[in-house]
């Protein structure tokens, strides 16, 4: 793109016509195929979701988290108040269609409503909830409420620049990763330089094809594989 010069003849960004402050996300329920995202509500998902965490064999998903582990029932009922009376971050429970418990929480955090800027984090998924459709579409869901529902420029993510699994995440959900902020936070008593990741708005039409594409239920045999992956329709424009 050329650049844009000023009356100075200096180079500026490009013009964003008509921009106007967005809202900030409501507490609002998210439908999909497989799942359903509901603001965390104790009462109704904690039980669930501390039986869902509990059936992973060890703690090693905390590790990355600026929360947990929890020893018990209560702990993470008390955390889970903390959470769901928090507006930044937004926490959502993913409930399972099919047996209507809540697997899994994310969140929509460092809300920016004046530069349309919004951040997926907390992403905390059970063994029931990883490497299903429903781990996917609660991802596709959340983005395309902050695109489509509440019109955001820009959607990140930021994780750890150690964690592997979560980078590797943000790149097969078709975030551009954009660098590391060194001694960014100190996280458990730990330095934490961290990879941040984004997705524009003008890249979510092309994403958001891959996406549906991805979870249509052609897509997945008898034993519920997927037969083409989500990078390969990605990498092959579906439209």
């Amino acid at each position: 793109m050329p650049n844009i010069l000023n009356q100075y003849q200096q180079p500026i960004g490009e013009l964003v016509p008509d921009w106007a402050p967005r809202a900030r996300p409501p507490r609002t329920v998210i439908e999909g195929r497989y799942c359903r995202l509901e603001p965390l509500d104790p009462q109704r998902h904690a039980a669930d979701l501390f039986a869902a965490y509990s059936t992973a064999p060890d703690a090693r998903d905390w590790t990355y988290l600026s929360v947990g582990p929890f020893a018990d029932a209560a702990s993470y009922r008390d955390y889970a108040e903390r959470a769901a009376a928090s507006p930044d971050p937004l926490h959502y429970a993913v409930i399972d269609l099919k047996t209507g418990r809540a697997i899994g929480t994310l969140a929509l955090m460092r809300i920016d409503p004046a530069n349309g800027v919004i951040e997926v984090g907390f992403v905390t998924f059970s063994p029931l909830l990883k490497r299903t459709p429903i781990s996917t579409e609660a991802q596709y869901l959340l983005m395309k409420h902050a695109f489509e529902q509440l019109g955001y420029r820009r959607y990140e993510w930021k994780c750890d620049s150690l964690n592997a699994p979560s980078r590797q995440a943000a790149l097969r959900l078709g975030f551009q990763f954009e660098g590391i902020f060194r001694q960014a936070v100190v996280a458990k008593g730990r330095n934490r330089n961290t990879a941040w990741f984004a997705i524009l708005d003008g890249e979510w039409p092309a994403l958001r094809a891959a996406f549906e594409k991805w979870l249509a239920p052609e897509n997945f045999d008898a034993q519920g594989q997927q037969r083409t992956s989500l990078a390969e329709m990605r990498d092959a424009k579906v439209t």
